[in-house]
């Protein structure tokens, strides 16, 4: 009964802490076209309010991983929670610009600390053959937090001051992990699991000189320095190669921004106006969580490693295909961004509205990671885990909205004011409305190329980030390939206009579907297969020279 309730309280805290993760990358994309007409927010203004999530986020990922390792996984996740708490009554009680920043901030930070202490915690608390199921449930979680903040941000679109309602529920669901971990034990590798698992039969040994081992005493954890990470000592600079590489190709395979023009795909072959919006948002959201639940019910059968270098196949084929066809039937690129005149202006930031660019990994770590994630977020942080909802460019000042919310509060603008600002041309003179063949072709590839990422990279890349690494550095070493997650995003999404308008946006895609292929060698040459193995067998196998 007891491990019953420890496996349920665990999958809670897994599933909240990435609903949480979605939640705040998600909201927004909807809170934002509020704030700018409440607050008269610049362009600069609204890019500054989302890269505060960034940065409290990749602060975070620094520091996190001292606090993770030195006070354990579960004060981690009750500290993360209270500052969210904090976090989210800032945001709720705000008054000025500053403020929102603030609070903004520190949210970015709490979700970061959140998701990297919740992947590990997850994959130490459970037994081998459950750890994949367990640690996806962040990554599921991720997305259902971002669908979440959809329906929310239209709920309370027309509400005045909406935008409170819209940060301050993010309260229940934090209130509610922190309620759960105080039910759970303390990190179960100070209790020397490993020992008492083996002798229960819990987890297969793979030899007798590992039988042997687990009965002659309990599974002694190692002190390491931070600067062990790039060491020879058991093959801690493996280790650290395998967590960069994965987090580092997880962006540059164009997850981050791929999504960002689905709303022109769907326009492109005939859904027009709300069902653009709607399909574009909701339907690719709904397609990754189908994904990601797939994703969980294999990553214990299947093994890490077939879904991701299948993830990897799948999504640089799709790329490679969108490039291609983008090449004979190019999309249109809206690079606007209208701040607010005046509390009547309206809300439309442009006139054939983007989709926000789907989070992992996060984070999910994910995030967060997503993921959202993030991943979202991945943790993804997934952030993950892709991180932001909002896409912002510095020199292109474009600010991505929620489509459906974007359309609904035109209707109001227009109710208000009698006309409507247009910003582009008209949707006929599209030169990319011709190609119906080819624009499906578009359209299927982008949706290929959603589920590969929820099924590959999305969740694994969080789930062997927290299993790869000793006991004794395991936060440390997760903060650190983290922290790079975040960077890398954060390049990505400031300079992916720029680069379509150096290089074009077919070769960018191209260049997207390589980063592919070479991700597909890296994880075939470097990535080993650790399911069903314990986190004690994960690490004497890497610790042996090979």
């Amino acid at each position: 009964g007891r491990g019953l309730l420890v496996l349920l309280l665990s999958a809670t805290v897994s599933l909240l802490g990435g609903l949480i993760f979605g939640y705040e990358l998600g909201i927004i994309s909807g809170a934002l076209l509020q704030l700018q007409t409440d607050f008269q927010l610049s362009c600069f203004k609204q890019e500054v309010l989302v890269s505060a999530v960034l940065i409290g986020a990749l602060l975070a990922s620094l520091a996190g991983g001292i606090l993770i390792d030195r006070h354990g996984r579960r004060r981690a996740i009750l500290v993360s929670s209270l500052v969210l708490l904090v976090g989210s009554l800032i945001l709720t009680l705000a008054r000025s610009f500053a403020v929102l920043v603030i609070g903004r901030g520190t949210v970015g930070f709490a979700i970061s600390v959140s998701s990297m202490a919740c992947c590990i915690y997850v994959s130490e608390m459970v037994a081998a053959h459950q750890r994949g199921l367990l640690v996806s449930l962040y990554e599921a979680g991720i997305t259902v937090g971002i669908l979440l903040s959809y329906a929310l941000n239209y709920v309370f679109a027309d509400v005045d001051e909406g935008w409170r309602y819209m940060f301050g529920l993010a309260i229940a669901p934090t209130a509610m992990q922190f309620l759960s971990i105080l039910f759970l034990p303390v990190n179960p590798v100070k209790l020397s699991l490993w020992d008492s698992d083996c002798q229960k039969g819990l987890i297969p040994l793979q030899d007798t000189e590992d039988k042997a081992a687990a009965k002659r005493g309990p599974y002694q954890e190692k002190h390491y320095s931070f600067l062990d990470l790039f060491r020879t000592r058991d093959n801690m600079r493996r280790r650290t190669l395998v967590g960069l590489g994965l987090v580092l190709f997880q962006q540059f395979t164009g997850q981050p921004n791929v999504l960002g023009y689905a709303s022109k795909i769907f326009h492109s072959v005939g859904f027009q106006s709300n069902s653009s919006a709607i399909l574009a948002s909701v339907g690719l959201g709904a397609i990754k969580v189908v994904a990601t639940l797939v994703a969980m019910a294999l990553a214990d059968k299947a093994g890490r490693r077939v879904l991701l270098m299948a993830g990897c196949v799948v999504m640089a084929t799709s790329v490679t295909t969108i490039g291609l066809t983008s090449r004979m039937a190019p999309l249109a690129m809206a690079r606007d961004c209208k701040a607010a005149a005046g509390p009547n202006a309206s809300h439309s930031l442009t006139q054939q509205p983007l989709t926000p660019v789907l989070p992992q990994s996060a984070v999910s770590p994910i995030p967060p990671a997503s993921g959202a994630a993030q991943s979202q977020a991945g943790p993804g942080f997934a952030a993950t885990r892709s991180f932001t909802k909002v896409s912002a460019s510095t020199q292109s000042k474009e600010v991505v909205p929620n489509p459906s919310l974007t359309q609904k509060r035109d209707l109001v603008g227009q109710s208000r004011k009698g006309t409507l600002e247009s910003t582009g041309p008209p949707l006929s003179a599209a030169p990319w409305a011709q190609h119906t063949v080819l624009n499906w072709i578009t359209l299927l590839s982008m949706m290929a190329f959603v589920s590969a990422f929820s099924i590959g990279f999305g969740p694994m890349t969080w789930l062997v980030l927290s299993e790869i690494y000793p006991a004794g550095i395991r936060g440390r070493a997760f903060a650190f390939c983290n922290s790079f997650n975040w960077a890398a995003n954060l390049l990505i999404s400031l300079s992916f206009l720029d680069l379509i308008d150096a290089i074009g946006f077919s070769w960018m895609f191209l260049l997207y579907g390589l980063m592919g292929v070479m991700a597909v060698l890296f994880i075939y040459l470097f990535v080993p297969e650790t399911k069903g193995q314990s986190l004690e067998e994960i690490d004497q196998q890497f610790s042996k020279k090979r």
